[in-house]
């Protein structure tokens, strides 16, 4: 059977095209044999179920491995000690029957089986943790417990009482026998999970799982891995492509998220190549071709983009930081202990570039810019009705005709904001931008923000039109010798591009000069 890139759930590597991750699981193998418990805390769809299956494989030759996952368990399992107790010994006694926890003695495998199926309402945690030492001192190997998809349980007080129970045969464990290493995959990082585990009469809060160690282990795909699984995908197709540029593009567009990379190269192979403008395989793999996956990915529905919008109306203060990040000229310091920040960070939004807070990634940004300027309060602008009132004359013969497009921008804003002050274009300078180009690109072209530029007083704008590509550079005007070394600026990262011609967007306050 064909290999296909894959984006539902776990990748497996005899029926899937992915990168090569096993310096990662080996990384990872470092914390298990120091004997750390941990937590494996990433964004959605950033490979933590594939990671998780590949350390398994990993472990077996040496360890004995419980797998287990809390996906699909329902309110009912986390109603009292008993429920939860009982159902954790099942999910123990299938890994044993299916997922390959070996070396288990048949009468300890038995009495799993018995008390996952107790219905004497008795079965409590101390009988759980009675059962994990037996577990653990017959096993003839060390024993580790992966438990994926935590978030499930991660706000119940039951599952904060079992990491409590974790925890307390962990600090034992020169006298008596438990897991070797505990490791929790999700989204949340449950060692910031505060629950009182004191006295009625104290009322500290602390975590059940301070006793975790940090997890450092980058998970993101590199581009030398992508031009890796792209190689894998050439030797059975022989297309032609340009590995390394094109592993390059994917990487720039992604910064290595999992999901995209293989979304991307999924599109690529199903829907780009075979479609109108690319007939055949070889004719979907280069530059052209991949820019036309990216308009699909930014047009389409996925439920990463879904999760990652909805987080935006569950929590307001989410939404307007990352309006500020977007709109405002204004660097935001990275400071993982503010509550927004870390949020933002833990769902993906952000990352940590040179100490300030920037969008994760290209894809990630357009798509942000998208809803934003697609909020019916935004497009109620005057700038955006004349842009939509104007939008035909900008595409010559399919061509994107960006000076006129910069001609009339400055047309309109001039007539629209000419004595609006300085704060109000520091502030509005870029969005009214984007929102005059999003007509007259919408459904063809799509456009990104430079983030290398983001903090230095300048924002390059990237803007693909049916393969070509443009660059903007929108500025405050602060003097003629800064604005040559924009100038200069901008001639050197069109190098970069390969691209002669580039165009600079100077808001001046200069009252005798207007927006050029």
């Amino acid at each position: 059977m064909a290999k296909k890139f894959n984006i539902a759930g776990l990748c497996l590597p005899e029926y899937h095209y992915m990168v090569d991750i096993s310096d990662k699981v080996e990384e990872i193998m470092s914390y298990i044999e120091a004997g750390e418990y941990f937590t494996m805390n990433r964004a959605r769809k950033y490979g933590k179920t594939t990671t998780l299956e590949a350390l398994k494989e990993r472990l077996q030759k040496e360890y004995t491995v419980f797998s287990i996952s809390f996906e699909g368990l329902t309110s009912e399992t986390f109603a009292s000690e008993n429920t939860f107790c009982t159902r954790f010994f099942s999910l123990l006694y299938d890994s044993i029957e299916f997922d390959g926890a070996e070396n288990i003695p048949d009468e300890t495998k038995e009495e799993l089986s018995r008390l996952s199926t107790d219905e004497s309402g008795k079965i409590d945690f101390h009988m759980m943790a009675g059962m994990i030492t037996k577990i653990c001192r017959e096993s003839p190997r060390p024993v580790v417990l992966m438990i994926d998809e935590i978030d499930q349980a991660s706000n119940n007080e039951i599952f904060a009482a079992f990491l409590g129970q974790l925890r307390v045969l962990y600090l034992k464990r020169n006298k008596r026998q438990t897991f070797r290493s505990v490791i929790l995959a999700g989204v949340r990082d449950i060692k910031n999970l505060k629950v009182k585990i004191c006295s009625e009469k104290d009322h500290e809060k602390n975590s059940p799982w301070n006793i975790a160690a940090d997890f450092d282990v980058e998970m993101r795909l590199s581009e030398h891995g992508i031009a890796g699984m792209l190689e894998n995908y050439e030797q059975d197709y022989h297309t032609g492509m340009d590995i390394k540029t094109l592993a390059g593009l994917i990487y720039d567009y992604t910064s290595g998220y999992p999901f995209l990379v293989s979304r991307i190269c999924k599109l690529l192979d199903e829907k780009i190549a075979g479609s109108e403008p690319f007939p055949a395989r070889r004719d979907a793999w280069p530059k052209e071709g991949f820019l036309a996956a990216i308009r699909i990915l930014l047009a389409e529905k996925n439920t990463l983009f879904e999760s990652l919008t909805g987080k935006l109306q569950d929590y307001l203060e989410l939404k307007e930081m990352i309006f500020e990040i977007l709109f405002s000229e204004k660097s935001v310091p990275f400071r993982p202990l503010n509550p927004v920040i870390g949020m933002a960070s833990m769902f993906g939004f952000i990352k940590n570039q040179d100490g300030n807070v920037a969008i994760a990634n290209r894809i990630f940004e357009t798509v942000l810019y998208n809803l934003y300027l697609s909020l019916e309060e935004i497009q109620k602008n005057d700038i955006y009705s004349a842009s939509a009132r104007e939008k035909k004359q900008f595409i010559i013969g399919g061509h994107l005709n960006m000076r006129l497009v910069l001609e009339r921008f400055v047309e309109h804003f001039n007539d629209l904001y000419a004595g609006s002050g300085e704060k109000f274009v520091e502030e509005s300078g870029r969005k009214l931008f984007l929102l005059y180009l999003q007509p007259i690109i919408n459904g063809t072209g799509n456009y990104y923000i430079e983030s290398r530029t983001r903090n230095m007083g300048r924002t390059d704008i990237i803007v693909d039109y049916h393969g070509e590509q443009h660059i903007i550079e929108a500025k405050i005007w602060r003097g003629q010798e800064y604005n040559r070394r924009g100038e200069s600026q901008l001639t050197g990262y069109l190098e970069d591009y390969h691209i002669e011609s580039g165009y600079m967007l100077s808001f001046n306050f200069n009252k005798k000069s207007r927006l050029g």
